[in-house]
């Protein structure tokens, strides 16, 4: 099958004999429609790791919808045309924590899908039949859309309460229109893009502020704003971590949600977070969001036009992890069928 396949840092290529995943008796093939483009297929095609370690060569990809083309003798509940979104993760369910309600830290878990690719083979329980009123393009943004809403459980956002959002990628974008429809009262955009200005009001913002041009905390201050409730950091550097701990306010909460650099500790000052009661989480993958992701998605309370920046074919996408000129403004999916296979 053809695949777009990274054998080493920086090592990408389109494969036209790449082998097929098997189809196990429990497992469904799909051929791929979609695939989105992630910050950890981002970190992997820069020699770093992403939620598991990388083995190579592998297809990038992990976003993925796409129409079942075959089932395993197991599967009695889809069929041949089906349209599915997928989610990547696996768990045993045997470990110590998948018996106590903690999958996503599952000590055998393993990523089944590799979405770069014509085809995958998912098993039965990973794979989430589509309503008829969702496109599979949309349906390829379950699974970061999954990721956020487990952030948004873990940030705990009170209704009235004020949040500051920094970094306005396709992440930043999802997490401000979910803050909006939870109840925010104010949803404040930290971004040096001044070209996102437009999208984050349209999305919602109460605020867009350029962290070139103002003091973030200051502006906040003069806005007339009393407190910082909480802070999403959606990118991932040691800077803009760093402002997010600035920019909390007195009894916050703030999620560390970008994917930083593993053994790259950021600096951390223990004495203003102890003055502020601040409480720091993170938040890894996306443990039982899937359908509640494709809900969103089918009923349209997220908007996902305005976050897809580029559809591209395998030969754009290769460059595009190169240059990342659509990446750096929104969502990128690679179309490897289309609305049919």
């Amino acid at each position: 099958m053809k695949a777009l396949v990274l054998h080493g840092k920086h090592q990408i290529q389109i494969e036209h004999d790449f082998p097929e995943p098997p189809l196990g008796p429990d497992c469904v093939k799909i051929a791929v429609s979609y695939c989105g483009l992630c910050g950890t297929d981002i970190h992997k095609y820069e020699g770093k790791g992403g939620s598991r370690p990388v083995v190579y060569p592998v297809p990038l990809g992990h976003e993925a919808s796409g129409i079942v083309v075959e089932t395993g003798k197991q599967v009695r509940d889809l069929k041949a045309g089906d349209r599915v979104a997928v989610d990547p993760n696996w768990y045993c369910k045997s470990c110590w924590f998948c018996q106590n309600g903690l999958t996503h830290f599952c000590e055998n878990s393993r990523g089944v899908v590799k979405g770069f690719a014509e085809y995958i083979c998912p098993p039965r329980e990973n794979v989430y039949k589509l309503p008829d009123s969702l496109s599979l393009r949309d349906a390829a943004l379950a699974e970061p859309l999954s990721c956020c809403l487990h952030g948004m459980d873990l940030l705990d956002l009170k209704t009235g309460q004020t949040v500051v959002i920094i970094g306005l990628g396709s992440i930043g974008s999802i997490f401000l229109q979910l803050c909006r429809r939870a109840g925010a009262a104010r949803c404040i955009v930290v971004e040096p893009q001044e070209q996102k200005r437009d999208l984050a009001m349209r999305l919602g913002a109460s605020l867009f502020l350029n962290p070139e041009k103002v003091h973030v905390a200051e502006e906040i201050r003069r806005a007339g704003i009393p407190n910082v409730d909480r802070v999403i950091e959606c990118v991932g550097l040691k800077s803009t971590m760093a402002s997010a701990l600035e920019i909390a306010g007195k009894g916050a909460a703030v999620l560390l949600f970008g994917l930083g650099e593993a053994g790259d500790p950021m600096p951390f000052d223990q004495y203003a977070a102890f003055q502020k009661e601040l409480t720091v989480k993170t938040s890894f993958i996306n443990p039982s969001s899937m359908g509640r992701a494709l809900a969103l998605l089918e009923t349209g309370v997220i908007e996902v036009e305005p976050l897809i920046s580029g559809v591209l074919n395998m030969e754009e996408m290769a460059e595009e992890l190169k240059n990342r000129t659509l990446f750096r403004k929104g969502k990128v999916l690679l179309k490897v069928f289309g609305e049919g296979a």
